[in-house]
């Protein structure tokens, strides 16, 4: 394994089963898939998601087809296994008749200086993992259709959505 392999050759051998290959792709790409997952998810969870994802990846590599870059592969993954994440929680909260899996408004002291994962927690997951995409890993809005599997335009208004819930929440005039 040459550390100047790119992604298609590393993409290629892992799918005929080279481990050696697969491992090289992780090592480079694990970093940002946990980051983005994290930022969704909180560290732990974004670790458990991240480890699910590339497990998947392996699993499907025979299937990847090279459209998109394997980085963004890879979150697009990452994103599907948080989804399916959120809907498990939701189904498992519906059979408890526990409180809706959805968590509620965050509180925050108005007396205390409000942070940005505070505001980012009160925005929609599509809207938080969009904005984190693109202003936050430099993700461009094209890459972020293609890891959120939405319309280019829907992912442009996502964000600029999220920008103006971010503004909102954090030039409310604490009493």
């Amino acid at each position: 394994m040459r550390p100047d392999d790119s992604d298609a050759v590393l993409c290629s051998r892992a799918a005929s089963g080279d481990r050696n290959a697969f491992a090289a792709l992780v090592g480079r790409h694990e970093n940002r898939v946990r980051r983005f997952l994290a930022h969704l998810a909180g560290a732990d969870l974004g670790d458990e998601l991240a480890q699910e994802s590339f497990v998947r990846a392996w699993r499907s590599l025979g299937s990847f087809r090279g459209e998109a870059s394997f980085p963004s592969w890879i979150c697009s993954i990452g994103w599907r296994c948080y989804l399916d994440h959120r809907r498990r929680e939701r189904s498992e909260s519906r059979k408890r008749e526990a409180a809706a899996a959805e968590p509620g408004e965050l509180s925050v002291d108005p007396h205390q200086h409000m942070d940005l994962h505070a505001v980012l927690a009160r925005l929609e997951p599509v809207e938080r993992a969009a904005l984190i995409l693109c202003d936050g890993h430099g993700w461009s809005h094209s890459d972020a259709a293609n890891i959120l599997r939405l319309p280019l335009g829907t992912v442009k208004g996502t964000i600029a959505r999220a920008k103006r819930k971010c503004r909102a929440m954090l030039t409310e005039p604490t009493p």
